[in-house]
């Protein structure tokens, strides 16, 4: 076998075409919208395919240099934690804290069935918690920031190629399932939105077109982002004194919530980047790049052997968290109209990511009415608390593996 070693420009500049690719495939084929498949995604799977067939049919193996694709994780999750605004978590009120604790609760059952299914196909049982709440829960970037560690430690070889392939199809199934799931509970119990209600939508800026980008600002969120990850550094460093270990993205997501909820009220003179367009500019470009990088360089030849077990590990999880909306989410949350789109955007974080919640929740809404609550309690929950909770219970799945 062949290695065709790409540097950090080449892989950058690979990885931009791969996101015009999947913009392009998106515009082309009605099927990726209506799925809300992400362009990175689309495109990023469509690359790892064909550089296969490349390595399958002439021998030639591409090798990324993906330490830029790490640094971007880290910048995109700090621009995560520069975006939590403690007045708007507020908002979220108790049906914030009965949905934090429905989902800190699913992470656990999650990776219970992971385990309980890689046990009986023959897999390593780390296996299961990487189809767990590592991929599924966490999406691509928990799948990036943990499979080192799998695979140093838990002589997962592939960890990387089976993460990243289970939460890509997580993304899809998380996409698929919301919607079927909301309308089966509003036309079972004849739900109605609340006509005086207005929809409100808390997210992450995506393919935002017209907006202002200044100087100003776009210089203040380089350097805000960048004094961020410094702190976010010594928090690790702090961390990495105790038992507790944490992703290096998580510290910074951290850092990131304590310096937007403090720095404002002490400096108010200087124009902190929160809800600029600069900010989410960058966050957008972060994400896309990262994606497009870990999915290209998907390897998916290692995983031909593991097929099966992977597919049902998959399907025992789609079939979870259906059961899970249907008998847990929707009753605990209030069993009313609400609680119905709550259900439909669960389903699409529990099994892909925030962005899959928001288009689930968009799709109900246009058809049924809008629902306020439901936006802000699941973007809130998905964006900034999951990511901690979950970073804890697979640490805690870890040692009892051990």
């Amino acid at each position: 076998m062949n290695i065709i070693q790409l540097d950090v420009r080449q892989t950058c500049v690979i990885a931009i075409l791969v996101l015009y690719l999947g913009k392009y495939l998106t515009k082309k084929f009605q099927f990726l919208q209506n799925f809300n498949i992400p362009d990175a995604v689309s495109g990023g799977v469509l690359a790892s395919f064909v550089f296969g067939i490349f390595y399958i049919v002439f021998q030639y193996q591409i090798e990324f240099a993906l330490n830029i694709r790490d640094n971007l994780l880290i910048v995109f999750f700090t621009t995560i934690g520069l975006s939590a605004n403690l007045k708007t978590l507020i908002k979220g009120g108790k049906p914030l804290l009965i949905l934090l604790a429905i989902a800190v609760t699913y992470l656990i059952i999650q990776n219970t069935t992971g385990v309980a299914i890689a046990a009986l196909t023959g897999l390593d049982l780390p296996v299961g918690l990487l189809a767990g709440s590592v991929a599924l829960s966490g999406g691509h970037g928990t799948v990036i920031a943990w499979s080192p560690i799998f695979q140093n430690t838990y002589d997962i070889a592939n960890a990387s190629e089976i993460g990243i392939a289970s939460a890509t199809f997580g993304l899809i199934f998380g996409g698929i399932i919301g919607g079927p799931i909301a309308k089966f509970l509003i036309k079972k119990h004849r739900l109605q939105a609340d006509n005086q209600a207005q929809d409100l939508l808390i997210s992450i800026r995506q393919n935002q077109q017209h907006v202002t980008i200044d100087y100003n600002t776009m210089l203040q969120s380089v350097l805000v982002i960048g004094i961020t990850i410094g702190l976010g550094l010594n928090i690790d460093a702090i961390a990495s004194l105790t038992s507790l270990k944490l992703p290096l993205f998580v510290s910074c997501l951290l850092a990131g919530i304590i310096l937007t909820n403090t720095v404002p009220f002490l400096f108010k003179r200087f124009d902190w980047p929160t809800d600029t367009p600069s900010l989410a500019l960058i966050s957008d470009i972060s994400l896309g790049l990262f994606l497009a990088m870990s999915l290209m360089s998907l390897q998916l030849w290692t995983l031909k052997d593991l097929a099966g077990p992977i597919a049902l590990l998959l399907l025992g999880q789609l079939l979870l968290i259906t059961l899970y909306c249907l008998f847990v989410v929707f009753p605990i949350m209030g069993k009313n109209y609400n609680a119905a789109v709550i259900s439909a955007g669960y389903a699409g974080m529990a099994l892909g990511a925030t962005p899959t919640a928001i288009a689930n929740m968009t799709a109900v809404t246009e058809n049924f009415g809008a629902s306020p609550q439901a936006f802000i309690i699941v973007s809130l929950v998905g964006a900034f608390f999951i990511d901690i909770a979950n970073a804890l219970v697979i640490q805690k799945f870890l040692n009892l593996l051990s």
